[in-house]
């Protein structure tokens, strides 16, 4: 496997060899230091280009950059919208382990939203015609302190989505309910424990894509707890993760709510639990819910 300097040195070397690169910047995990390094962490890389068509056409050049095992051309699928004109991708893994997500850019493109994301470096600028960026930070993907209505309104869709996770079970709808289960009501319950992890370091750290950095925070018998939610696939066993997981949020959306001195809304809770045990015990053969 190639090291990092080896992995640098050859992506610095190819763009300075080439006259249509005219800048080099870096974001993702490797420019933020608040990330542990590994042997799986992706360079993000953007070269600002005169003209990305070039590189789009010329299907053999990619191929500098080592042996590629496989790749995904995101820009190419015809269900996700694509500048192609201005911004182009590459996901390459490399035989020897090494992935690189390679992007390129005009000039005008990366002048107007290289400061979009704020886990960037400058790595070449031959024109200095990038603008000034501040030093690399994930300060934008700190938790945020929620408002009152935002604080209101997840506990609402938690509570409601569930409803339509019983009527999944009770249909024995598995497919249906693991998406409700994993897209709709899971990602409430990811917010309050990000809250949680919010209050307890003044809202100043990340837990980072689909919350997986939570674990460093929360206390070892909480995040044991929300690993208990996850359901296999039969009937039984998503109704007993259903049940962790309003237990779980009703614990956690209470503190925070007395944390941040919200009103909880208990009412609304009790009404949900109660109509989940109903739903729970419902026969097959019932004609009427309640």
């Amino acid at each position: 496997m190639r090291t990092e300097k080896e992995m640098y040195h050859m992506i610095m070397q190819i763009a300075k060899e080439d006259e249509r690169i005219r800048a080099v910047y870096m974001n993702g995990s490797r420019t933020n230091k608040n990330v542990e390094k590994d042997i799986f962490q992706d360079y993000d890389v953007v070269y600002v280009v005169i003209d990305t068509k070039p590189f789009i056409d010329e299907k053999e050049w990619i191929n500098k950059f080592g042996d590629i095992w496989f790749m995904q051309y995101p820009d190419e699928h015809p269900d996700y919208p694509s500048d192609k004109v201005n911004f182009y991708g590459w996901l390459m893994q490399f035989k020897d382990g090494n992935r690189i997500d390679l992007h390129v850019e005009t000039v005008k493109h990366a002048k107007e939203h290289i400061a979009d994301d704020k886990l960037c470096k400058i790595l070449l600028d031959k024109d200095n015609i990038l603008p000034d960026i501040p030093e690399s930070t994930d300060e934008g993907y700190y938790v945020r302190k929620p408002t009152r209505e935002q604080f209101l309104c997840t506990c609402t869709e938690f509570w409601w989505c569930l409803n339509n996770v019983a009527k999944g079970l009770w249909r024995e709808e598995i497919l249906y309910v693991q998406d409700m289960i994993n897209f709709c009501v899971r990602k409430q319950l990811e917010k309050v424990l990000s809250w949680k992890v919010g209050i307890k370091t003044n809202f100043s750290v990340s837990v980072g894509k689909s919350a997986k950095y939570m674990y460093k925070w929360l206390q070892q018998e909480e995040y044991d707890e929300y690993l208990s939610t996850y359901a296999t696939g039969n009937t039984q066993d998503c109704w007993r993760a259903v049940f962790k997981m309003t237990s779980l949020f009703s614990a956690i959306a209470k503190n925070v709510a007395e944390e941040l001195g919200y009103v909880y809304n208990s009412e609304e809770e009790k009404a949900c639990i109660d109509f989940l045990n109903i739903v729970c015990e419902l026969p097959k053969d019932a004609e009427e819910v309640v």
